[in-house]
């Protein structure tokens, strides 16, 4: 499977323009392009959370994906939104476990300054 490509045909990712950047051996990376259309803020650009969890779902997912080599569906995610994002977010993702049929991952959301956005811990169906 080509994950990065089977990233960017989600339609919902690709709305939002989640980019899957890299994935392999239960590690990804990715990240999205702040636009005024994902602001929670009229006055100023801030990421809505909903912008946030959607990019930690996803890379959380193609993390999973390099070694499932399968589609995994989001059982369950639990999202510490740290700060307000105001520029480009960027997530790495991390397995922590994979095994039976279920997967666990953990993925930090950040700026492109590096500034922590969200610890996110998100649960996937391996099977």
């Amino acid at each position: 499977m080509d994950i990065e490509s089977f990233f960017e045909e989600m339609p919902f990712a690709d709305l939002l323009g989640v980019e899957v950047t890299e994935a392999s051996d239960g590690h990804a990376e990715g990240h999205i392009e702040m636009r005024e259309e994902l602001s929670w803020n009229a006055d100023r650009m801030m990421a809505h959370g909903g912008v946030t969890f959607t990019l930690a779902d996803t890379v959380g997912g193609a993390a999973l994906v390099s070694l499932t080599d399968q589609p995994v569906p989001t059982v369950d995610m639990r999202i510490d939104y740290l700060e307000a994002g105001t520029g480009d977010l960027h997530a790495t993702a991390d397995i922590v476990r994979e095994g039976g049929s279920i997967g666990v991952v953990d993925v930090e959301v950040f700026t492109g300054d590096g500034t922590p956005i969200a610890d996110v811990r998100g649960v996937y169906k391996t099977e």
